[in-house]
């Protein structure tokens, strides 16, 4: 019986390997790209690390849906999809959001449907949640993101 021996140093550095953020995985129209989070900190949405160039970008017809599949780290916590977008005469709409997705119901995958088929998609953020509760200008009470992944939308004819 052979032994196979690995040098301690090996192991060590195997075990020291620097985590990565999660990425978010966007696909329309037959492309696909992974973004990085353009913000992430830590569970109580504080100690940011922000990388300013993490964002995607993907062409997205009117009225075409777009994709979204999350890592399992983010799966198994609060997350939503907010996205932007304009109607078919071209006018801004007031932004809206996916429902709020959970660790009682793990979701790994999400598909953004905009509510007419000439809107065009702007922008689309995905954003996990931390612990941290904030009270709105409202009163009512906010989850603090604890990361987002942006995609930016090229509409170009």
């Amino acid at each position: 019986m052979r032994r196979l021996l690995i040098p301690l140093s090996l192991l060590v550095l195997a075990g020291c390997a620097a985590p990565t953020d999660p990425e978010v995985t966007f696909y329309a129209d037959g492309e696909a790209i992974n973004v990085r989070p353009s913000q992430y900190c830590d569970l109580q949405s504080e100690n940011c690390a922000v990388d300013a160039d993490a964002v995607g970008v993907l062409r997205v017809r009117p009225g075409r849906p777009v994709q979204i599949s999350v890592p399992g780290e983010l799966a198994e916590t609060a997350w939503s999809v907010k996205f932007t977008y304009r109607n078919a005469r071209g006018e801004q709409q007031e932004p809206l959001r996916s429902k709020l997705f959970t660790q009682r119901e793990p979701r790994f995958a999400y598909t953004l449907v905009l509510p007419n088929r000439d809107d065009q998609l702007e922008s689309v953020e995905v954003q996990q949640y931390g612990a941290r509760i904030e009270a709105g200008d409202t009163g009512a009470f906010d989850f603090v993101a604890r990361g987002t992944w942006v995609l930016s939308v090229d509409d170009r004819s």
